[in-house]
């Protein structure tokens, strides 16, 4: 039986970050990923991005990531957000907040790939890939899971279990710990728009009658997230290029000149998706596998790797003890709920908020857009929540290293 300190179900990008982050401390960390180790870059007009807060900056920065990320990484200026129609408006401008930037757009993919090399020069992490988690038996002084590799079975024996496979995760099911769904009745198309002009460091969130629209600054034009209704959506992936840039220059505007040529069209259903709980008897559930969130917000990757960086420091300062012990994980469960409550509630407000139509509600959010706008305590504080600042931090988004005891 092969023994290890921890065992992460799931190597994407979460758990890979958090296999990184427990590097640093000694612990023996396996990582179980289902999908092929061989892969292809994606063409760069049709890809996914992330807008990465400053703090999520700096836990890459801390994991030695960021060097590789940053020369494909467009620095987020200014973000816009407005109503269609309607007279609501407001701005968030990085140097207002003394910062030199409110976030920083970057492909997925290239935070995957680099991510990969670390991970595989990584000493003290092992990785079964292809490989699924077929079985788990927690009992009080550690965790038995059976991993299911290409060529054989293994059993692995450690102090915690560490769920990381996204929202339909099995090994979650496994544990027996269910999830609740709301749907939002919508679905999201995610595309890559070549525009006349250039974006320069500007992000807009436009609600409009098709949908809430989110439009970043991407390398050679700009990544889109665009929410309407399941059937809209379809309908809008399957027509013409010609038709969809027509549509979506109706809602966008001309603020980009001409809307010029799009990628292939992604679509998702969009619902958030919240665990019944976060930890169970030796194990923790992060991530995607924890918590879903609409997109308007573009909060679901930050506030995983805020779970991480939480995950890492706990285990950190207990790693002399037992990290899979009771009182450890309840502690983590306890140091993440308003964390997610908070980004829940503001990211629920404003999809329900701007999806309301009624004449009444029209005009109250736009005097709190034109509000917001025009009273610069107020907006600090969005832009605050917008970027992950508000509250506690763990110590790797500080920029104070993981083994550093603090008390603040």
């Amino acid at each position: 039986m092969r023994q290890a300190d921890v065992v992460i179900a799931g190597g994407g990008l979460v758990g890979a970050s958090l296999a990184l982050a427990l590097a640093q401390t000694g612990l023996d960390i396996v990582v179980v990923e289902a999908s092929s180790a061989a892969t292809t870059e994606p063409a760069s007009f049709d890809e996914r991005h992330t807008a990465l807060a400053p703090a999520s900056r700096r836990f890459f920065e801390a994991l030695g990531a960021w060097p590789a990320m940053a020369p494909r990484a467009n620095p987020l200026h200014e973000i816009r957000v407005s109503d269609q129609g309607r007279f609501g408006f407001m701005r968030m401008r990085a140097s207002e907040e003394g910062l030199p930037a409110l976030g920083w757009v970057v492909p997925n993919h290239v935070i995957g790939a680099a991510l990969t090399p670390l991970l595989a020069a990584a000493p003290s992490v092992t990785r079964y890939q292809p490989a699924h988690v077929t079985a788990v038996m927690p009992d009080d002084t550690g965790v038995t899971v059976l991993v299911d590799g290409a060529a054989s079975e293994t059993m692995i024996r450690a102090q915690l279990l560490v769920v990381a496979e996204g929202a339909g995760s099995p090994t979650r099911a496994a544990l027996g710990i269910g999830q609740r769904e709301r749907s939002y009745h919508q679905s999201a198309i995610v595309a890559k728009v070549a525009t006349e002009r250039h974006h320069e460091g500007c992000a807009w969130e436009r609600f409009g009658r098709q949908g809430p629209l989110a439009v970043l600054p991407a390398e050679d034009g700009v990544s889109l997230v665009w929410a309407m209704s399941p059937e809209r959506a379809q309908a809008m992936r399957a027509a013409t290029d010609a038709e969809f840039l027509e549509v979506l220059q109706e809602q966008f505007g001309h603020r980009l000149g001409r809307l010029q040529a799009v990628g292939q069209r992604h679509l998702y259903p969009l619902s958030a998706l919240a665990a019944e709980r976060v930890v169970g008897r030796r194990a923790v559930v992060v991530g995607n596998a924890a918590h879903t969130l609409h997109p308007v917000a573009g909060q679901g990757l930050n506030l995983s790797l805020r779970d991480i960086a939480t995950l890492a420091e706990c285990l950190a300062d207990a790693r002399e003890h037992d990290i899979g012990a009771p009182a450890l994980l309840h502690d983590y469960a306890a140091r993440r709920r308003r964390d997610y409550q908070r980004v829940f509630g503001f990211t629920d407000l404003l999809v329900r908020g701007f999806s309301n139509a009624l004449p009444g509600v029209s005009a109250a959010r736009d005097v709190a857009l034109l509000g917001l706008d025009a009273i610069p305590p107020l907006r600090r504080e969005l832009v605050q929540r917008a970027m992950g600042r508000h509250g506690w931090l763990p110590r790797l988004m500080r920029g104070i290293d993981l083994t550093e005891r603090s008390e603040t």
